[in-house]
């Protein structure tokens, strides 16, 4: 989802909620569940699992029907049941658990240039065949195919190994697809089994898409070069996905309302079977189990080879707030990147404050103009200041620039309401939880959003002045931005809601207003009463961070085709950068403070360094199953995650700590010493490795034995123990930060370290 819109209520994308895990249909109160079996129990006198399916279900209900059979994603199918039903089918044989479905929302071209992917670091990722074979798989909300960023111009044939394809539908048909685009399909059973047929004359049961989101996630991953990119004139330049040479096949699973877990896992399942290298997906909700949809399907994808990266959510800067926090998925925190587009606000009094607007059509006049805030121009003490519809009283707007604050609806539709009302322009303020964060938005009348310390001097000038006047001259484009990166306030934090002791997200990438490919079915805003339509939008959102990693792994999996999907996030993670050239840690935008690793993970993303790591932390299945039994899973949830036979060993102790994470993250809780045991793999050619640790606190020791770590040769691996000796009666929601560094003089291999007290 787009934060463009966080504060709406009126479409799916906006707001990152997870809706619960049973969602019961009035009257016959069926829902949609997902069915886990235990393969290896199927009676003999079946033939395929999914008779055997049909007859479990059967069993417990004559009108059921299935809704998707599951290979890949799962071993199991999905159903609409009574909760009665849902609880006899879990008596039948083989029958692993029956869960009701999940709902999840959306997390909603300079960039290469800023990553350092430009036409001068080429040789790192070369233009070769290899590069070319990676299919990167996009779940999301469609795809617009006439997009000049999917065009097919210059590619060979489609790679031997791709065995998907493309669906019809309404306004699509399979020829859309071509040698860039070589898969577009739909998944639709689970949500029309909750809302009904999708209405076709407002929404296309195709893989089209009708929202936006998918084109720009997709384009931003692995979008072909265009020239002349922009939007309404802002961000003129050459745009490109991360991986443009990459191959690109749409899994549509989210629809008007909302995207349902049937539905994504279904699409999961495809993309396996269909053979793609990366799996990006940019939906959602706060993490509460891994026995959540996505991760069960991310680990399928796994197992595969599969890299799956998952955007960390919109929820921040609040703590706790994380998606996707699965140690087998990369989880994707935003930043900003150097690029801004500022807007001055001029007050009555003289004094001038920098705002940000992508407003382009005809400019205020060059004068000082009637100013009002919102809130004392409105029939609604509750809603007014919010410029909700229908609360201005246009006698009191007419002619005049309005001061809005954000929250409680869309930032656009606030915009529409006070054009609707007569009013002239429009000067939007932070809260406090967007901070000094300024993403932007293509309005429908000349407007800027303010940051909240401008945002507070402005609203007491408007609402003291007995004459208040106002401003506003938009400025167009301006590069080279400093400090940059900086976290976004909006980007979700840890700690991880589920594991405090596995540190999440993993790492940051750029994820506030980005340039990528849009659909042509609607607006830049989304509004309906808009009527522009243009090739490219400007939007912002972990939605847009999480392409970019999805396509930076495709660049490394190009380069190192051995590499599982943990080395490769090793080689993100522990490469990726925390300060800027100067040496000062990264900012976070909502408190202008500097960043910790709960917000940025291991650091904003180094392409050109990940490329040649020197070590990394790798994981195996074995490894993950080791993780679940020291959580204390029970076999039958590991069965339903793993899809395998796999049971804890009674004689074992199995530790979370254990884990090879490119991490550290130790929840104090009683103990003053915590041991964590790692193993590097060298991939950097003969060398031999010192260590540094740094403690922001003498409240934290942290040793490492051995202190050097000498290799001979490559893909030789070495063992270490980290001890974290604290001060267990530091206060609860205490954190603490710091630091373990290996380097042979030419990598330096970074992991970062959080120490909580609970």
């Amino acid at each position: 989802m787009s934060p463009l819109f966080l504060s709406s209520t009126a479409f799916f994308f906006i707001v990152i909620l997870y809706l619960g895990l049973c969602h019961v249909s009035a009257g016959a109160q069926q829902a949609t569940y997902i069915v886990h079996m235990k393969n290896s129990q199927m009676p003999s006198s079946f033939d395929h699992h999914s008779l055997w399916y049909d007859s479990s279900l059967q069993s417990v209900s004559e009108s059921a029907e299935m809704l998707y059979t599951y290979n890949n994603a799962i071993h199991g199918f999905a159903t609409r049941l009574t909760p009665e039903e849902a609880n006899s089918l879990m008596t039948q044989p083989g029958v692993i658990s029956v869960q009701p479905e999940q709902r999840y929302e959306l997390h909603t071209t300079r960039t290469p240039l800023f990553l350092g992917l430009d036409g001068h670091n080429t040789g790192l990722f070369p233009e070769t065949s290899t590069s070319s074979d990676i299919v990167i798989g996009v779940l999301d909300t469609g795809v617009w195919p006439e997009s000049k960023s999917f065009s097919e111009e210059g590619y060979g044939p489609i790679p031997s190994t791709w065995k998907g394809g493309c669906d019809a539908g309404t306004n699509f048909t399979a020829s859309l697809c071509n040698r860039k685009l070589v898969g577009a399909r739909f998944f639709v059973r689970g949500y029309e089994a909750e809302y009904g047929k999708v209405n076709e004359a407002k929404e296309s049961r195709s893989p089209r898409d009708g929202n936006g989101h998918g084109t720009h996630t997709a384009s931003t991953a692995a979008g072909s070069v265009v020239e002349g990119a922009n939007l309404l004139g802002f961000a003129n330049g050459t745009a490109r996905g991360i991986a443009p040479r990459a191959r690109v096949a749409v899994y549509k699973v989210c629809w008007k309302i909302e995207c349902v877990s049937s539905d994504i896992l279904a699409g999961i399942d495809k993309a396996i079977e269909d053979n793609v290298n990366v799996l990006s997906l940019s939906i959602g909700g706060i993490a509460t189990s891994y026995k959540d949809d996505i991760a069960i399907g991310a680990f399928a994808a796994m197992e595969r080879g599969i890299f799956v990266s998952c955007s960390a959510g919109n929820d921040g800067p609040s703590p706790f707030t994380l998606s996707n926090v699965a140690p087998w998925i990369t989880t994707v925190g935003a930043g900003t990147i150097d690029r801004d587009f500022p807007a001055r606000v001029t007050l009555g009094n003289g004094k001038s404050y920098t705002g940000a607007s992508l407003f382009k059509k005809d400019a205020l006049p060059p004068k000082t103009l009637p100013f009002v805030y919102a809130g004392n121009a409105s029939n609604n003490a509750t809603y007014g200041s919010y410029c909700f519809p229908g609360t201005l009283i246009p006698e009191k707007v007419k002619g005049k620039i309005v001061m809005c604050e954000k929250g409680g609806n869309d930032n656009v539709e606030k915009g529409e309401v006070v054009k609707a009302a007569g009013g002239l322009g429009m000067i939007l303020v932070n809260t406090a939880y967007d901070g000094e964060e300024l993403a932007v938005n293509a309005h429908v009348l000349p407007a800027t959003v303010v940051g909240q310390k401008s945002g507070d001097i402005i609203r007491r000038y408007v609402m003291t002045d007995p004459n208040p006047t106002a401003s506003i001259v938009i400025q167009g484009t301006v590069v080279n931005v400093q400090p940059s990166p900086v976290l976004a306030a909006f980007s979700s934090r840890g700690p991880n809601p589920i594991t405090p002791n596995i540190l999440k997200p993993d790492l940051i990438a750029p994820g506030i207003n980005i340039l990528a490919a849009w659909s042509g079915a609607l607006a830049p805003t989304r509004l309906a009463s808009d009527t522009r339509r243009v090739e490219f939008n400007i939007i912002s959102g972990t939605s847009m961070s999480c392409p970019h990693v999805s396509g930076l792994a495709a660049l490394l999996k190009s380069v190192h085709p051995e590499w599982s999907p943990a080395a490769i996030r090793s080689a993100l993670m522990t490469t990726a950068y925390n300060t800027y050239k100067d040496g000062k840690p990264i900012i976070d935008i909502a408190t202008v403070e500097p960043s910790t690793p709960f917000g940025h993970g291991a650091g904003h993303v180094s392409p050109m360094t990940a490329v040649n790591p020197g070590l990394i932390y790798d994981i195996t299945t074995v490894d993950y199953i080791g993780f679940l039994c020291a959580l204390k899973y029970n076999s039958s949830l590991i069965r339903a995650i793993s899809r395998g036979n796999y049971d804890c060993d009674p004689s074992k102790t199995y530790s979370v700590a254990a884990l090879n994470y490119p991490s550290f993250a130790v929840n104090v809780n009683g103990s003053d010493t915590y041991k964590y045991t790692r193993t590097v793999t060298n991939v950097g050619g003969t060398g031999s490795y010192s260590v540094r640790v740094t403690s922001e606190t003498t409240a934290v020791k942290i040793s490492v034995e051995p202190a050097v770590l000498n290799f001979k040769e490559v893909n030789e691996k070495k063992s270490y123990l980290v001890t974290f000796t604290v001060d267990s009666s530091k206060p609860s929601g205490s954190n603490s930060f710091g630091s373990i560094v290996w380097s042979d003089g030419k990598h330096v291999v970074a992991s970062p370290v959080a120490i909580s007290w609970t």
